[in-house]
């Protein structure tokens, strides 16, 4: 008997949807593997864990039409849950992608594809299967699949571990504020906003280093480590100004800035930042600690205490 080949996708029958998958199946070429079952088929690695999450990206409330190509769209909906992998030191494995398209949407879904296509290429994984809707505003729902043998979470940093950071900060906030007032963003900024990185590798090598515990920045470094003290029942304390920042960019705003998708990480001992700086080209600064036990997180610049600004949330806007 000869084994089935998981990866081999099926053939479809006919209608519009289908004619839509189709034609995705072809653009995304051999990233696209066994689709055209009810289901995807993944056999993860003997001993590993699996780990799984999902992020919707909405038109309008996550990005504009306006502010970004098509094909920039697509691919920071998908690195944005990736990300999320990277936080918990995973592999992918696979993701889905739910397709929400309004008629005036359906001639640049080609261009939605090949940015989908650009991070999955980032990532070094494959689409496993989604769906297609049609829908009065855009939006992209990806979830991702991934096995990690050591896994990082939030609740892992305990009183006395450093804080690190990777990469700088600040510019996706800089590149949104000057959409909000009708400006144009410096490029650079613009660029990090619509081209940010999943940092999977990076979160792997820092993981087999003892990291401790990790979070991925969505909401804004100040909200992010809010979500990082509560689940592990410390204080936190950081001092800003060690935090990297895009040129322009405040102490303050580099804090609060969204959609960074860089990674906090935790440990109980020193990482090797110049090692991770030659292996990535980026830095991975200390820039605070695990004080006491508690929840709180506590900011200074250059000695002094700064209220905390306000993170993302995306039931507020």
């Amino acid at each position: 008997m000869t084994a089935r080949d998981d990866t081999r996708s099926v053939a479809l029958g006919p209608g519009a949807e289908f004619d839509l998958v189709r034609d995705l199946v072809a653009r995304w070429g051999v990233r696209a593997q066994g689709i055209g079952d009810d289901a995807a088929l993944l056999a993860p690695p003997r001993g590993d864990r699996l780990v799984a999450s999902v992020d919707t990206a909405i038109e309008r409330r996550h990005f504009r039409g306006e502010w970004l190509t098509a094909g920039e769209i697509g691919y920071r909906s998908v690195t944005a849950a990736l990300s999320d992998l990277a936080a918990m030191g995973a592999t992918p494995l696979g993701v889905l992608v739910a397709l929400a398209l309004p008629s005036r949407w359906r001639d640049r879904v080609g261009e939605l594809a090949d940015g989908i296509a650009e991070a999955v290429d980032a990532a070094a994984t494959r689409i496993v299967g989604g769906n297609t809707s049609g829908a009065d505003d855009l939006s992209i729902t990806t979830t991702v699949l991934g096995t990690a043998y050591t896994v990082l979470r939030r609740s892992g940093l305990h009183v006395g571990d450093a804080l690190y950071v990777t990469g700088t900060l600040g510019a996706p906030g800089a590149a949104l504020a000057a959409w909000q007032r009708g400006d144009e963003p410096a490029p650079a900024h613009r660029t990090r906003f619509a081209r940010p990185s999943a940092r999977l590798r990076e979160a792997r090598w820092l993981a087999v280093r003892e990291a401790s515990a990790a979070i991925d920045i969505s909401d804004g470094l100040a909200g992010d480590l809010q979500h990082l003290a509560a689940a592990s029942g410390v204080d936190i304390e950081v001092d800003l100004s060690l935090v990297p920042r895009a040129g322009g960019v405040s102490p303050i705003d580099a804090a609060s800035s969204p959609e960074e998708y860089e990674l906090v990480v935790g440990t109980a001992g020193t990482f090797d930042t110049e090692a991770f700086a030659d292996a990535f080209g980026m830095p991975l600064t200390r820039i605070g600690h695990a004080a006491r036990a508690g929840n709180a997180v506590m900011l200074h610049i250059d000695g002094a205490r700064v209220a905390n600004p306000a993170g993302y949330d995306h039931l507020s806007r």
